[in-house]
């Protein structure tokens, strides 16, 4: 994978970060890997907001609290050795913004990963909780063993999303070779008033 792919993805994702996420949210980063997005996130929300991050490998979770620390950053942050398919037993709060980088830890065990099953129920989960007008960020590595296979799954997932309810939108390379990241933006409507 050329290191310009990445950046491209990553930009549009953290552009989307920037003018999305507020002072004072509620946010969720479902796989926290080095923590670049859970720190970026509890800077945004700052004092009055919190961030949960979820990850099954306590050595990502040991790297973004160092992290975390090493900004000086004493915000609400939660960090939760578990999978993102649970993350209904942890928030009970609506929310406002929630993001996903599927795949393995960067620099880590390729076998250790994300895969279909869980990140279906998750994502099934993360509708639940999802404020009017929060988003859903998805970013799909599919050039791994079964990356491919679970793209396909969140991909025919947010294809059944009621039209009226959620604007879905892909970015996605379509003249490039090996396995660019696909990126997936969910927004949830307002709640119309009659």
């Amino acid at each position: 994978m050329k290191y310009n792919e990445i950046v491209n993805t990553l930009k549009i994702a953290k552009d989307i970060i920037l003018n999305c996420v507020k002072d004072g949210q509620v946010v969720v980063d479902c796989t926290v890997g080095n923590g670049n997005d859970t720190i970026l996130l509890a800077k945004l929300v700052g004092k009055t907001g919190i961030v949960y991050g979820f990850d099954i490998q306590k050595t990502a979770l040991e790297i973004t609290k160092e992290n975390l620390a090493c900004e000086n950053i004493d915000n609400d942050v939660r960090l939760i050795h578990d999978g993102h398919e649970n993350i209904d037993l942890y928030i009970k709060e609506k929310v406002d913004f929630i993001i996903y980088n599927l795949g393995y830890l960067p620099k880590g065990n390729k076998s250790i990963k994300t895969n279909k099953d869980t990140t279906l129920k998750s994502l099934q989960k993360a509708i639940n909780i999802l404020n009017d007008s929060g988003i859903i960020l998805i970013t799909c590595y599919v050039g791994h063993e079964g990356g491919l296979e679970e793209k396909e799954e969140v991909e025919e997932f947010l294809k059944t999303l009621n039209q009226k309810q959620f604007n879905v939108i892909k970015y996605d390379f379509i003249n490039q070779i090996n396995h660019p990241p696909i990126l997936y933006g969910v927004e949830k409507s307002k709640t119309r008033r009659e």
